[in-house]
């Protein structure tokens, strides 16, 4: 199940969203194994929980945002950070979106940290921080349309959800794989997703009060707070047996 879309405009030009994703492309690019892992930024700039908690390479707590560990890695982080990321800075503004999303790459760390702070395997990835955004996005616009493109097997179909269903099955899917990896060792880093999507909803909140909280989703009934995209069906060819 992947998101392609939302129907949530932004009414300005997202420079931080494009930055972040322009960056995570080229970080990408330059710690590939076929591309020299140039300067050994893997190892240099990853995340180990042990190295952290006893007060080593703490700079990893932010440069792990910008590592990847394949093309399904990176490509799945960019397209949430873009269908997600133009709405939220449209309404925190350039500046205060990047402190947000800094700040829940942060949150999203120690929650992994937490659970078991002698771990030496490398954290990397920027799923904990667009999580964060997620959360953001599901309390400012729970009624926004989000098109989901869903494959099983040789059935593919795009359905149009709300980003509270959408945006609520991930996070159950994160807190349901994070009690079924417990002690597993590598793997994905689910509660840093659940830990980054909780602390970017709690980020948001004095946004949300400051729009009227409450009185801001009775304005707009969960909906963007102006018209929405309508796009034109999509076509998906059938594959005949």
């Amino acid at each position: 199940m992947f998101p392609i879309r939302d129907h949530n405009p932004s009414m300005r030009t997202p420079y931080v969203t494009i930055g972040l994703i322009i960056v995570n492309v080229v970080m990408f690019l330059l710690t590939m194994p076929w591309a020299g892992n140039m300067l050994g930024l893997w190892e240099r700039l990853a995340l180990y929980p042990a190295a952290v908690t006893e007060g080593y390479l703490l700079s990893g707590l932010v440069t792990h945002m910008f590592l990847h560990a394949g093309l399904m890695h990176i490509g799945g982080n960019m397209l949430f950070l873009w269908i997600f990321g133009d709405n939220l800075e449209d309404q925190m503004g350039h500046l205060g979106f990047l402190a947000f999303y800094l700040a829940c790459g942060l949150a999203a760390a120690f929650a992994q940290i937490i659970p078991d702070p002698s771990s030496g395997v490398p954290m990397v990835g920027a799923s904990g921080a667009i999580a964060g955004v997620m959360g953001g996005y599901l309390l400012l616009f729970p009624r926004a349309r989000v098109d989901v493109l869903v494959i099983i097997v040789i059935i593919i179909k795009i359905f149009t959800l709300p980003a509270w269903v959408m945006l609520g099955l991930w996070l159950g899917i994160q807190i349901l794989g994070g009690f079924a990896t417990l002690g597993a060792e590598g793997g994905v880093a689910y509660w840093a997703h659940a830990g980054g999507f909780l602390a970017g909803t709690i980020l948001a909140l004095p946004l949300f009060l400051r729009r009227g909280g409450p009185n801001f989703w009775q304005r707009t009934h969960g909906h963007p707070p102006h018209p929405a995209i309508a796009y034109p069906p999509s076509r998906i060819p059938q594959v005949r047996r």
